[in-house]
């Protein structure tokens, strides 16, 4: 198990995604399907400072939002003792390989395409984390 986490021993996972049915989805999924604690945030600049309130143990991060981007969110969070190293799994309708590459370099656990599948993506955030059932 990471670091964090809750006092049961769920994982602790902020969802920051500027699309509530998005959001919505995955709390649901990962709280069902995956028994993790989910916390959500509606743009970047929240999701950051909910980052550190919270201290989770992995970020889903989408790519493309208003005000803060993707990009913009994972440095101002790679920028606080206390967020730079959280695992970040980015979000993405665009998934290019360049696209892939760039968010890597950057720091990037992971990446999800959008559409996700509801049914998978707690197993798949466990995969990404290096976590075994």
């Amino acid at each position: 198990m990471l670091p964090g986490g809750t006092m049961d021993g769920r994982l602790k996972v902020l969802i920051i995604d500027d699309e509530e049915d998005i959001r919505s989805i995955a709390s649901m999924s990962l709280d069902l399907l995956g028994h993790m604690a989910v916390v959500e945030a509606e743009d970047g600049e929240q999701g950051v400072s909910k980052a550190a309130e919270h201290k989770p143990d992995v970020i889903l991060l989408d790519m493309m939002m208003p005000v803060l981007d993707g990009p913009a969110t994972l440095a101002k969070l790679r920028e606080h003792p206390e967020t730079k190293s959280i695992p970040v799994i980015f979000l993405t309708a665009r998934a290019m390989t360049s696209e892939v590459e760039k968010l890597k370099t950057m720091g990037a656990t992971g990446i999800l395409t959008k559409p996700f599948d509801p049914t998978t993506l707690a197993s798949q955030v466990k995969q990404m984390l290096g976590i075994t059932e």
